[in-house]
């Protein structure tokens, strides 16, 4: 917690779910802060150590991790872009057609496959560190939510970062929360982790079927972290989001199967219906707070048409994930330009933060 004129300055970071799109998250915050280091001419930027929580849902979950584990994002680009095609060996099908019925027998071999290729990935970046080291290490709290389907309720793993923690995830390793965090159903394998302190276990789905968008998480945690008077800044960072919405006609209303892609297109508009949703709660709520609040998103650039076809969840193709990259490129310097306009409050503020990023100390990987 940083302190600004004696007033404590709380900063957290909400990195929304989006499968394959965390290649685009991951590589517009290494670009940014890669940008800001020349700018400041400084070594490489620590950007987890620049906020006292981060919530990550799905796919923002490992990103979220490994901010706070201090991983270099590059590595974290890498893991998409290097093992995104085994992780997803199929496409969900779009219709009808030999591709949907050589899947219904052999899509739960695709979801092994990817489940092993994803174990495999997590570990080699994250290892065996545990949640409750994280905090040791680093002192940056992290939320992460998922869905425990012995109960179908939600469950967020956390840090012990609030004063009445009860320590119950500790254990877990960083590698299988994320397992556990991005296990969307028809894309990828439940999640089955042995509960750290017995001899239990929980199976779990992902977290971004409740809390696609965790801004709200963030924000009720620095409400336990902070006291009357403090600020609080969130920082809620999107995966490259598709423009969704259509025009339903009249004779278009008795969607079955196929019209809703066998379930994925469902699991789609849940995602991408928290977005906004959620967004605009936490801002009602923050009106309400004896807390300075300031909620801001970015980006903020409209995906271009030529983008759209590379938005899947499990698109792994060579010129999807290009797409990706250069998108975060372009939408670094839409960013850069907005922190450098002193007529633009948000701008300003996401400024601030990147000029306050501590620098990568040693020991951290």
């Amino acid at each position: 917690m940083t302190t600004e004129n004696a007033q404590q300055v709380f900063r957290v970071l909400s990195i929304d779910g989006g499968g394959m799109r965390g290649l685009y998250t991951a590589t517009y915050l290494d670009a940014l802060a890669r940008r800001y280091r020349v700018t400041r001419g400084e070594a490489a930027l620590d950007i987890g150590n620049g906020f006292d929580l981060i919530a990550g849902t799905s796919t923002g979950a490992i990103i979220a991790s490994a901010l706070a584990a201090g991983i270099p994002l590059a590595r974290v680009a890498g893991v998409y872009r290097d093992h995104g095609a085994a992780i997803f060996p199929r496409k969900v099908p779009n219709g009808l057609g030999t591709e949907l019925l050589r899947q219904i027998f052999r899509r739960p071999a695709y979801l092994r496959q990817g489940a092993e290729a994803l174990t495999n990935a997590l570990e080699q970046e994250l290892g065996q560190t545990t949640v409750g080291e994280v905090w040791n290490d680093r002192r940056i709290g992290l939320c992460i939510p998922a869905v425990d389907m012995s109960r179908n309720r939600a469950w967020v793993f956390k840090t012990p970062h609030l004063p009445d923690t009860l320590h119950r995830d500790d254990g877990y390793r960083l590698a299988d929360v994320c397992l556990a965090a991005t296990a969307a159903p028809v894309y990828r394998s439940m999640a089955r982790l042995a509960t750290p302190d017995n001899d239990g276990h929980h199976v779990f789905v992902d977290g971004g079927l409740w809390a696609n968008n965790p801004v709200l998480i963030g924000l009720i945690d620095a409400l336990s972290m902070t006291g009357p008077g403090d600020r609080i800044e969130i920082y809620c960072l999107g995966t490259c989001p598709r423009p969704e919405g259509e025009s339903v006609g009249a004779g278009d209303l008795d969607r079955g199967f196929r019209e809703w892609k066998f379930g994925a297109g469902v699991v789609s508009l849940a995602v991408s219906a928290q977005e906004h949703a959620f967004d605009n709660m936490a801002r009602m709520i923050a009106g309400h707070i004896d807390r300075d609040c300031q909620i801001v998103r970015f980006p903020t650039g409209k995906v271009p048409a030529s983008v759209m076809k590379y938005l899947d969840l499990d698109e792994t193709s060579k010129e999807g994930l290009e797409a990706l990259v250069n998108q975060a490129h372009t939408d670094v310097s839409e960013t850069m330009s907005k922190c450098r306009d002193p007529g633009d409050p948000a701008g300003q503020l996401f400024n601030s933060l990147l000029m306050d990023l501590p620098t990568v100390s040693e020991g951290v990987r």
